[in-house]
């Protein structure tokens, strides 16, 4: 079964690095630079990612915009979120957001990555 990751990043050289590193384990990525652009997109596929992970700071529609309006919509409510951020008070973004894990940036390595995501693929 194919594994697909949607990343919300705005940072475009963060996003090809990661959409790389994890192409080479064998995951599909789909990177999105804001939330609108991501909620077109899950609303326009089938089928829809396995995970999102999910950038906070970003210009149109930040991360916190996105996962409100990805809860309200039952079709896409169920697809895990882990967030991405370089934020202090991580737990509480966490918590705040209903978001299923967290990678802290800067990302360690890729292993950690991994480590985090696995259990959604």
């Amino acid at each position: 079964m194919a594994r697909r990751i949607l990343i919300l990043e705005d940072a475009p050289d963060i996003c090809s690095t990661m959409k790389e590193l994890l192409e080479m384990e064998g995951i599909e990525v789909i990177c999105a630079s804001n939330g609108l652009e991501a909620i077109q997109y899950l609303e326009s596929t089938s089928p829809r990612p396995d995970l999102i992970l999910l950038d906070l700071m970003m210009p149109v529609m930040d991360g916190y915009a996105f996962r409100a309006e990805q809860r309200k919509r039952p079709e896409l409510a169920s697809i895990p979120v882990v967030v991405m951020t370089a934020a202090t008070d991580l737990h509480a973004k966490v918590k705040d957001l209903e978001a299923e894990g967290l990678l802290k940036k800067p990302f360690k390595d890729i292993a950690t990555i991994l480590k985090t995501i696995e259990p959604f693929l």
